[in-house]
Formats: structure tokens, C-alpha cells, sequence
């Protein structure tokens, strides 16, 4: 199974020196990169700033950033539309729209979409 992914951002993060870095590398996120965050003091006083947090954990390059260099002050200094993208790269890495996506009962065969307030076991007693 694939866990990194290469991007280019739009614009690139300009470093002090004058260079642009815009080819990278993110990771597939795990249930502690989502979790963590939250209890973060800047998160608790701005939600927005989670989106900063988690997007340094889960990008492990950038240009000849890695690892620990990578921060969520780097994050902050890239512009709107590179934020943006990034969003919808993670979004696309760990399928998160997929959770839309009708699927089926294993047991029953019914099809569904998970989070639309119904599921097989609801109308199917024995599931």
C-alpha cells in the first residue's frame, strides 16, 4: 500500500533566502494526526489553526525541508492558494470524501451511504 505522495504546490513557500520550494512529499495521515491537534491551545482559541498543525505532521518534504523542519509556522507562511490545494491533496490521500460513497452490506447486500442516518442493521434484524 502506498502511504507517500509526491505534489507540487501552485506558488511554493518562498524561504528567507529567496528560494522557492514547491515539490514535496505528504504522507498518509494516521488516527493520531487527526486526534492530537485538538488539544493544542492555539486550536482551542482558533479552530483554524488545526488545518496548520495537521498539514505539518502529515507532510514529510518540502523542497529541502523535512521532517521536524516542517512546522506549522512553515505552513502559515505559504500562500492561500498552496493552503488550499494542500487541503484537497490530503483530502484526496486519505480518501475522506470516499466516506460518502454508497456501499454495501457484507451480510445483507443492501446498499447504503455511511453517515446518511440509515444502515443495514437498522431495517435488518439480523443484520
Amino acid at each position: 500500500m502506498q502511504t507517500e505522495f509526491p505534489f507540487t504546490l501552485p506558488y511554493g513557500l518562498v524561504a528567507e533566502d529567496g528560494a522557492t520550494h514547491s515539490e514535496g512529499v505528504m504522507r498518509r495521515a494516521l488516527a493520531g494526526d487527526e486526534i492530537i491537534p485538538l488539544e493544542h491551545p492555539r486550536v482551542q482559541g482558533n479552530r483554524a489553526y488545526l488545518v496548520l498543525l495537521l498539514l505539518a505532521r502529515v507532510i514529510v518534504r518540502l523542497g529541502t525541508l523535512e521532517g521536524e523542519q516542517i512546522t506549522a509556522a512553515v505552513i502559515e507562511r505559504l500562500y492561500a492558494a498552496d493552503l488550499a490545494y494542500l487541503q484537497r491533496f490530503y483530502r484526496q490521500v486519505n480518501d475522506v470524501d470516499a466516506a460518502g460513497d454508497e456501499i454495501s452490506c457484507p451480510h445483507c447486500g443492501r446498499s447504503f451511504t455511511p453517515g446518511a442516518g440509515e444502515s443495514p442493521e437498522a431495517s435488518s434484524p439480523s443484520g
